[in-house]
């Protein structure tokens, strides 16, 4: 494991919440993949991670969740891809060199289903580890796999990732489904996704997206009775809800905030948000985190 993470085994840290929803409110065109931003609307990229980091982050995720072959063709653009994820992450580097915070290069799935023959394990291969080599140029400490719901997608890129860019890989998933929310939409059990992608050589592993922070408590509980790895946990801030057209996240940072302690007793070393989750959210969970150091001591 890599220092960059293993510090993190026995210690909290902050890490920052969404990005496209911030971006779209912040007038990023709602139409168009927010990864565009990267170039179109670099100053409300390098802004946000400011107010990250103001707010007490100290791993800024890169906007470059969806900037990845499958997600692009589908919606029909031929675009630079290395161009939009170099510059993603150089965006972030910029702000985070400053103040010692790690880059974290995002890369979300495929949008494939692997079990029913929609794409070959090869290609995905070939497109992450491209993506992750674009992010290494730009910058990043270590490369976040994220939202992902299917083992077998997954776990080869872990291994594919850490062999192109030879940095720490994050490898988290999003449960949503059964009893308590533990598994996946793709049946995967949150005991079974932690001891698989520690097998496979991820360096942290962890939970984002996902039914909202109100469900992660379950999932980080099995998360860590099956993995000694570093955690990260993103929970969206709420469920969305569609308003004159607008999709938004009604919970407010308090609320989000009354759930962070028993994430923290539960396990978790890199807490943040995802979708949703805004600056004034991940600065409650700073206060939150910082609070549960002091008790500690």
């Amino acid at each position: 494991m890599s220092g960059k993470l293993e510090a993190y085994r026995d210690d909290i840290t902050v890490a920052d919440g969404g990005w496209s929803t911030l971006l779209q409110a912040r007038g990023v065109p709602a139409d168009a993949p927010a990864e565009l931003a990267n170039l179109t609307h670099p100053h409300l990229v390098e802004a946000l991670a400011r107010e990250y980091v103001a707010a007490g982050a100290r791993f800024i995720t890169t906007n470059t969740f969806s900037a990845n072959r499958f997600i692009f063709e589908r919606r029909g653009l031929e675009l630079n891809l290395d161009e939009i994820n170099r510059s993603g992450a150089a965006l972030a580097k910029k702000v985070a060199a400053e103040t010692g915070a790690l880059v974290a290069g995002s890369i979300g799935p495929s949008g494939k289903i692997l079990a029913v023959h929609e794409v070959k394990e090869a290609e995905l291969v070939e497109a992450f580890s491209a993506q992750a080599a674009a992010l290494a140029q730009g910058g990043a400490d270590v490369i976040a796999l994220e939202t992902f719901s299917e083992l077998a997608e997954i776990l080869p890129v872990v291994e594919a990732v850490r062999k192109s860019t030879g940095l720490p890989v994050i490898a988290s998933m999003s449960f949503d489904s059964g009893p308590q929310r533990t598994y996946t939409m793709m049946g995967a059990a949150a005991e079974d996704c932690a001891s698989a992608l520690e097998e496979a050589g991820a360096d942290a592993v962890g939970c984002n997206c996902g039914a909202g922070i109100t469900t992660f408590l379950p999932i980080v509980v099995a998360l860590r009775a099956n993995t000694a790895l570093p955690l990260w946990v993103k929970p969206n801030a709420g469920l969305p809800e569609l308003v004159d057209g607008r999709v938004v996240y009604k919970q407010t940072p308090d609320e989000f905030g009354h759930h962070i302690p028993a994430l923290l007793e539960a396990g978790a070393n890199i807490i943040g948000g995802c979708c949703g989750s805004g600056p004034e959210h991940i600065k409650r969970v700073a206060a939150l985190v910082l609070s549960h150091k002091r008790k500690k001591l």
